[in-house]
């Protein structure tokens, strides 16, 4: 084939496949056993599919209103007013999405602008900071500390600039599975009080938290909730990441602004996942419940590796667990992962490409959200090494 005749500037010439597929690829070539992606491998409630069944055959296959069903954006408002104690308003300050993913493109692309900064906290997910660039932005590092991978809050405010623009954070945290404290989100508002810098805040994990902790998301505290998108994934809570169905939540002002965007990028979501949702979440146990259902996976994957030679920090939420694995070997972190595949047949996540210098850590990820049999073979694995 010749090569392309037209001289071309890319927007993201920097970007490369990810790390997820890169690892996904090879844990097929070599049969490996897979935590590696963040989804889960087991079936959703055969309630919330009956539920999509029946909307479908109701005749809802239609296009949905652009901001999304209006019950299910009440029945959000309602669970935010219970769990946060904050009221939005259902009509002008919700909006369902196609996944957390688009939540936060769209906010992105709807308020940053070439030259403008935005703060992101390293490690963090991939998505972010092609967004931020592909909009002229420029991503401004924070990284987390070795170890506890907490925020130095010295470190975030020293960042802060007249070009700051918006600040990333994301709670329970992946790739780390660490949470954000009430003293971490007012360490947050105050470093940004007094200016007009906006928050995208990621809590797909808003449902899955260990231990007894809360969730405390950004919608609790005043001044952050004003200037706050609350982005959230309906695919992380009921197991039905392929659906690619979330939410965000602003305030009025910042939502017109977002609904601008969105209108002329999907228009709307899936019309009868909607209903179903809007059905699924008038019983709170179907979200409630989740913490309890993924500490079982945790604690049970954590019980097997006690005898281990890996070093292990529970996680606080999400379904990631970190393994620190010097004990083991000092090869690189990507080195390991490759060999994990290919000799062990076992797939994981690296955690240095996400860190800022792709400072390594020694510390691999890896997925719980999967069939006990999964976690078995898996931890078997790792018990030999």
């Amino acid at each position: 084939m010749p090569n392309y005749p037209h001289k071309i500037s890319s927007k993201l010439p920097y970007v490369k496949t990810t790390i997820f597929t890169t690892v996904g690829l090879m844990a097929k070539k070599y049969k490996a056993t897979n935590l590696s992606q963040g989804f889960p491998n087991f079936e959703p409630d055969q309630h919330l599919l009956d539920l999509v069944t029946k909307a479908l055959n109701e005749g809802h296959n239609q296009y949905a209103p652009m901001a999304g069903l209006p019950k299910l954006r009440e029945v959000i408002a309602h669970k935010i007013t219970t769990l946060h104690h904050r009221k939005y308003d259902p009509e002008s300050e919700i909006t369902i999405t196609i996944g957390a993913s688009q939540a936060i493109f769209t906010a992105v692309t709807a308020f940053i602008g070439k030259g403008d900064e935005v703060i992101v906290f390293k490690p963090a997910y991939d998505c972010y900071e092609p967004a931020i660039t592909v909009n002229g932005g420029i991503p401004v590092h924070v990284q987390l500390n070795e170890k506890d991978y907490k925020i130095n809050w010295d470190v975030f405010r020293d960042k802060i600039t007249s070009k700051t623009r918006m600040v990333i954070i994301n709670t329970p945290h992946n790739p780390t599975g660490t949470i954000l404290s009430s003293d971490d989100m007012l360490e947050l508002q105050k470093g940004i009080k007094n200016t007009n810098i906006i928050v995208i805040s990621d809590e797909v994990y808003e449902h899955i938290i260990f231990d007894g902790n809360e969730h405390q998301s950004a919608s609790r505290f005043d001044d952050l909730a004003s200037r706050t998108f609350v982005c959230a994934s309906f695919g992380k809570t009921f197991h039905v990441t392929g659906w690619k169905v979330g939410y965000c939540v602003a305030p009025k002002e910042l939502m017109h602004e977002f609904r601008k965007t969105h209108q002329f990028n999907v228009f709307c979501v899936d019309h009868p996942v909607q209903h179903a949702l809007a059905a699924y979440l008038q019983d709170p146990e179907h979200y409630l419940g989740l913490n309890r259902f993924y500490q079982e996976k945790r604690d049970f994957f954590l019980n097997a590796l006690k005898d281990s030679r890996f070093t292990i920090v529970p996680s606080q939420g999400t379904y990631f667990q970190l393994l620190g694995y010097s004990n083991i070997t000092e090869e690189s972190d990507v080195d390991f992962v490759e060999r994990l595949i290919v000799e062990h047949k076992l797939a994981s996540i690296p955690i240095s490409v996400f860190n800022v210098g792709e400072r390594d850590d020694k510390v691999l990820r890896f997925c719980f959200a999967k069939t006990q049999e999964t976690l078995e073979k898996a931890t078997s694995i790792l018990n030999k090494l």
